[in-house]
């Protein structure tokens, strides 16, 4: 089930009524757990056992590491939950790619071997609710957090259905304590959830699909070269349909479980306003850039020991976050250079520290070895140049994301920089006109609200603004819904 169906508001507003009759507490809970289930059911329901197997280990494996003193016994209960997760992540999104290029290094060495190709299915969400059970067991291991006893919070935790598919990933602290009493919406948050679930749509129907999706799969899927504009256009369409898809799938599941009287983390902070890399990744995706740092980069040895080993814990960071999004050398390479760029901006950094010389920073202000100076300091264009040139570079990045091969987004980037552009032009004056605004459009939102919130901003504006710009949202929404296609990060 997605959000941008006709099927989800039905379930959307049974469950909702359910939610808020005079029922017990824990009844509620069970009304909201076999509702998540069904939510993912209607995908493919024998892959209801892969969750609920990985939500019964993880739940025994965390009281048994709780109460348990011995530090080797700890470690093999610990081992056990990751074995299992990793495994059922290893099996059904690498299995596949790690058979292949099995068999490619073995043809490389002169040996004739050809496997049967495993018939495997990529189950929803996979990688999302195995991350959401990781940081459960591998909190209680490090005492973080206390085992959860009640096996209903820990299941509707793990399974909540507006995170379950595509995140926000969300901690135990973000979600447990709030199954711990009874919850019900308020007038201000049925509202605001309602209208951020409008927000959601928008963005994800009526400007990913119906704006820009059909200008990035026509370039992304031409076999041959194109003219520099077009493949620019064909770039900039994918990097704000990717954003407004993601995004609006977050903002959809902030905006559900708002309506619930549930509070979840945010998951993008307008990440085409970034100044640097660093700063991206405190902007994009955010629920994973914390989780890989707090579970990967910090227990590798983070930035403790020495400038060597943080550029490396840096790169294995990056490199493990981009197979993290699919089971290709496309991605490792996308993982790479942003892992590239995270530690050259690093090295500069550190540079004009080392010189006493003033940077800007990703909050408006600069930075030097003794001191940070207000923003008013900082020339606006020169932040604002920062901000270009990483786009320019998260765009270099977003081809090998998008491109199916590595031969095809070779062959995108050439066409990119004029290097073998030819033929005819592949885009109407109508799809450049479209890409254009909403690119500028995209970007000039982010700089102008860079530093405040969608919630701010509404509060600032008159009820009747706010109102039939509402309106206008589920206008838009109905009459560009063509087909309930799925969201990009349903196949992560």
């Amino acid at each position: 089930m997605v959000f941008n169906s006709y099927t989800f508001i039905v379930f959307f507003a049974v469950v909702l009524g359910l939610h808020n009759l005079p029922l017990a507490w824990r009844t509620k809970k069970i009304n909201l757990l076999l509702a998540s289930y069904l939510f993912y059911a209607l995908w493919n329901p024998p892959f209801i056992l892969l969750l609920w197997l990985s939500t019964v280990v993880d739940f025994y494996m965390a009281r048994l590491i709780g109460g348990e003193e011995r530090p080797l016994r700890r470690k093999l209960l610990l081992t056990v939950s990751l074995v299992l997760n990793l495994g059922m992540l290893s099996y059904f999104k690498y299995g596949g790619f790690l058979l292949d290029n099995f068999t490619a290094l073995l043809s490389a060495m002169g040996i004739a071997f050809q496997a049967a190709q495993p018939d495997i299915i990529l189950p929803v969400g996979i990688s999302f609710y195995t991350f959401v059970t990781l940081s459960y067991t591998l909190d209680v291991y490090r005492r973080k957090f206390a085992p959860e006893p009640s096996f209903l919070n820990f299941a509707l935790f793990v399974t909540f259905f507006p995170h379950l598919v595509a995140g926000p990933i969300v901690r135990p602290e973000d979600l447990i304590p709030q199954f711990e009493t009874p919850r019900r919406a308020t007038a201000q948050q049925l509202s605001w959830g309602l209208f951020l679930l409008s927000l959601g749509l928008f963005m994800k129907v009526t400007v990913a699909d119906g704006l820009l999706a059909d200008t990035a799969d026509l370039i992304f899927s031409l076999p041959f070269p194109v003219q520099t504009l077009d493949a620019w256009m064909g770039v900039l369409a994918f990097s704000s349909q990717i954003f407004c898809d993601f995004a609006g799938y977050s903002t959809c599941a902030i905006g559900v479980s708002l309506c619930l009287g549930f509070v979840l983390p945010d998951n993008f902070r307008y990440p085409y306003a970034a100044m640097g890399f660093q700063d991206f990744w405190r902007r994009w995706h955010i629920t994973l850039s914390t989780w890989l740092r707090d579970y990967l980069y910090i227990p590798l040895g983070g930035n403790r020991k020495g400038p060597v080993r943080t550029y490396i814990n840096l790169m294995v960071t990056m490199l493990i976050g981009g197979l993290w999004h699919g089971a290709s050398w496309t991605f490792v390479v996308w993982g790479a250079l942003h892992g590239l760029f995270l530690c050259a901006e690093r090295l500069i950094r550190q540079g004009f520290a080392n010189r006493q010389t003033t940077i800007p920073m990703a909050d408006g202000a600069v930075m030097s070895r003794a001191s940070v100076v207000p923003a008013s300091l900082v020339a606006p264009l020169a932040r604002f140049g920062l901000v270009l040139l990483t786009l320019f570079l998260v765009n270099i990045t977003w081809v090998f994301f998008r491109a199916p091969t590595f031969d095809g987004s070779m062959l995108l980037l050439l066409s990119m920089f004029g290097v073998i552009s030819n033929g005819p032009p592949m885009l109407t004056n109508t799809a450049l006109l479209t890409v254009g605004v909403v690119t500028v459009g995209l970007v000039g939102c982010h700089w102008l609200m860079r530093n405040t919130s969608v919630a701010e901003q509404a509060k600032r504006l008159p009820w009747w603004v706010l109102s039939a710009g509402w309106a206008g949202l589920l206008l838009l929404v109905v009459l560009s819904q063509k087909s309930s296609s799925s969201f990009i990060y349903f196949q992560f």
